[in-house]
């Protein structure tokens, strides 16, 4: 009687509104040349007491990390990323920096000069295990968290994103410079992300229990140090109830998170629908989600999309347009239509992260008119 009992609630709480948080990493560089500086420590001095519990180091002295609270309110969420990166920035400013929303280092010297790892036990083990895997300015993601009523529904509603998470991964390209010079990609953070083993697509789980069980091999196997090291681009949480989405590079703009952050809201909230219909996952290969994100870091949303559904390459935003008519019902469920259907039109009018950089570069010729660009974009 009691699964049953369990297996209600977990249906009426998928018909709840669904709360969303954001965890979003910033690169730190030196104001003068745009390089990776090592600076975490010097800007956490500075940092208001009334933010401090929402900021905090990253792996990298080159990086800083701040989380919103989760609630169900795009416009409350908007609010406290602002209030967090002004202050943030402004924090940086003070200790002599500028902070950067943005993949991985559009300038400065090669990896071996890098800034040092934040000086944690668990930071040093992962530079035992995983060696050269690491050096670089900084890897900057965004992280999405969605509210789920349990850890059962949670792993089919990762079955559920696959196929849709490439083009999210598309919209999030924030990183087409590095070291000074234009990469090709639209996101190279998420090539030398890549170089670590934990990092890929979420493959097909059975159940919690094999979700579980995989953890625990792959922790046995010494590809993982603990649990928290499972970089698949969406994963339950080691500590909320939350699935997390963590593809794409942290965006360039605030409309740019909140837009990401509601379209996966709504990804999940259709996911739960499917679930609670009894409709099945749609069983992609895992080479062809591997294409499909390989795309996406390439072309982002100004060039092509692999459709997982129906084979072959389309323009991303045909892609996009799919998702949106997918998601749309969810999207008005919460609130949330007006807003994204607003963010969404800006996003096509002046592009991702990455082409509005490669638009400013192509204007001035200037990395350092980039650098600007983004200090400027971050703050807000």
């Amino acid at each position: 009687m009691s699964e049953l009992v369990h297996e209600a609630a977990e249906r009426d709480a998928d018909r709840a509104l669904l709360t969303v948080g954001v965890e979003e990493e910033f690169l730190l560089v030196d104001p003068a040349t745009g390089a990776a500086a090592e600076a975490a420590e010097a800007v956490l001095a500075e940092v208001p007491p009334d933010l401090r519990g929402q900021v905090q180091h990253e792996f990298l002295t080159s990086q800083i990390e701040i989380g919103s609270p989760p609630g169900l309110q795009l416009d409350a969420l908007s609010r406290s990323l602002g209030f967090l990166r002004a202050g943030l920035s402004e924090a940086a400013e003070r200790a002599g920096f500028q902070m950067l929303a943005v993949g991985t280092g559009p300038a400065g010297p090669p990896d071996e000069n890098s800034p040092p790892i934040f000086d944690d036990p668990r930071f040093h083990r992962m530079i035992e295990r995983y060696g050269m895997v690491s050096p670089g300015p900084g890897y900057n993601g965004m992280h999405v968290h969605v509210g789920i009523p349990g850890p059962e529904i949670g792993v089919e509603v990762l079955n559920h994103l696959r196929p849709w998470l490439p083009v999210l991964h598309a919209a999030t390209t924030n990183s087409p410079f590095y070291n000074g010079r234009d990469t090709g990609y639209a996101s190279w953070r998420s090539v030398l992300w890549n170089r670590w083993p934990p990092v890929g697509p979420t493959p097909w789980l059975e159940s919690h229990a094999h979700y579980l069980a995989l953890v625990q091999e792959l922790i046995d196997s010494g590809m993982l140090l603990d649990e928290g090291m499972l970089y698949w681009y969406a994963r339950l949480s080691s500590h909320l109830p939350t699935v997390e989405i963590r593809i794409g590079d942290v965006c360039l703009s605030i409309d740019d998170t909140i837009l990401v952050a509601a379209l996966i809201r709504g990804l999940v909230s259709a996911a739960l629908d499917d679930i609670e219909a009894g409709r099945p996952a749609l069983p992609i290969d895992h080479h062809m989600l591997v294409a499909a994100h390989w795309r996406a870091a390439h072309d982002g949303l100004e060039g092509l999309a692999v459709d997982l559904f129906e084979g072959g390459t389309h323009p991303a935003w045909q892609l996009m347009r799919r998702l949106f008519d997918r998601v749309g019902p969810h999207l008005e469920r919460h609130g949330d239509l007006e807003t994204v259907t607003y963010l969404l039109g800006r996003l096509h009018t002046h592009g991702t992260g990455a082409a509005r950089q490669r638009s400013v570069f192509t204007r001035t010729g200037e990395m350092s008119q980039v650098i600007d660009y983004l200090a400027t974009q971050t703050r807000g």
